[in-house]
């Protein structure tokens, strides 16, 4: 038996993750067959399983791929506000436009929700966490009403996930979309301190 080192592994690991993205996004999770994404990757069903346990757990680690790419999009455009409310907006906003992109509605908001069960508990504390994190920074500087920090932030993060999955269902599509977004601005504007 051949001893893979340990960047071999990796790379084998990178190599399945990509392709499963490309093929969960284009043929949906029921619809892809382990032989064929195998095959497509260049390795067998047994790298498949040494990785990751099954079909399952490859989209499981195909979704907190995703999931960890949209973190960092997120905090950018938190970032590079110049007014923390915009910012906060704007984030907010683009949470629900990544609804509509074709990977992130057919992988994540989709076929992880019918699979998984949705976000795992650690993705939804992580999420959580971070929009309480922005939350006590608007409320320290005077930007929205007192309240309890987290249980607004879940209330928040809570909506903009289920809106995300009302977008992203079959049928939904910009109408949706636009419908969420203005519905958003409404929730927003009852959280912010009049000036």
């Amino acid at each position: 038996m051949v001893r893979r080192t340990r960047a071999e592994m990796e790379e084998t690991r990178a190599a399945l993750l990509a392709t499963a993205r490309k093929v969960f996004a284009t043929q949906g999770y029921a619809s892809t067959s382990m032989d064929d994404l195998t095959a497509q990757a260049g390795f067998t069903r047994g790298a498949l399983y040494h990785h990751f346990g099954d079909k399952r757990g490859l989209l499981a680690a195909v979704v907190r791929q995703i999931d960890a790419e949209t973190d960092e999009r997120l905090q950018a455009i938190s970032n590079a506000a110049d007014d923390p409310w915009e910012g906060f907006r704007r984030r907010c906003r683009a949470y629900l436009e990544m609804a509509m992109e074709p990977e992130i509605q057919r992988i994540v908001l989709r076929d992880s929700r019918a699979v998984l069960g949705g976000s795992s508990p650690e993705a939804q504390r992580h999420c959580v966490a971070s929009m309480q994190g922005l939350i006590e920074n608007l409320m320290q500087q005077g930007l929205i009403a007192e309240a309890n920090a987290q249980a607004l932030a879940t209330m928040v993060y809570g909506s903009l996930a289920e809106a995300a999955c009302w977008i992203a269902e079959e049928g939904g599509g910009d109408a949706r979309l636009a419908q969420g977004l203005a519905t958003l601005e409404l929730l927003l504007r009852g959280v912010r301190r009049s000036r």
